[in-house]
């Protein structure tokens, strides 16, 4: 990403290229997984919405994985809001969500019927919270 102003950070996100980027496991998701994220981007898409799906719109051909962060990074900044089906083991998406964190986007669990809080703190119980606000 060329280097961001963070002075006029918010003015810069008017541009929004995406209503919605999909934070969701991409190397190790399982069939089932595709299946319901890809319906649930086809009922997105068929309301207009332009949703960014890391599995498709970013290339996946990186030796060490750094520019698919950057790519995801500006894919994020770039989008209105964030939705998320949530994998716990997903190492990428734990990442994602610490940019979509930062940069103070809103977020929606796409898969909440598969989340169950656990005791004390945990990234389900944090993004559980954070997509009540």
């Amino acid at each position: 990403m060329d280097q961001v102003d963070y002075e006029n950070w918010k003015n810069l996100r008017s541009q929004f290229k995406y209503d919605v980027f999909l934070i969701c496991p991409v190397r190790e998701a399982s069939w089932d997984q595709k299946f319901k994220m890809e319906a649930y981007i086809a009922g997105l898409e068929s309301l207009g919405k332009k949703v960014y799906y890391p599995a498709r719109d970013t290339n996946q051909v990186d030796d060490n994985g750094y520019r698919i962060c950057e790519d995801n990074r500006r894919a994020i900044f770039y989008s209105r809001e964030v939705h998320i089906f949530f994998d716990p083991g997903s190492k990428g998406s734990l990442f994602d969500l610490g940019i979509a964190f930062a940069l103070d986007k809103s977020l929606t669990i796409v898969n909440l019927e598969d989340l169950e809080p656990t005791p004390g703190k945990s990234f389900t119980n944090m993004i559980m919270a954070w997509s009540k606000l």
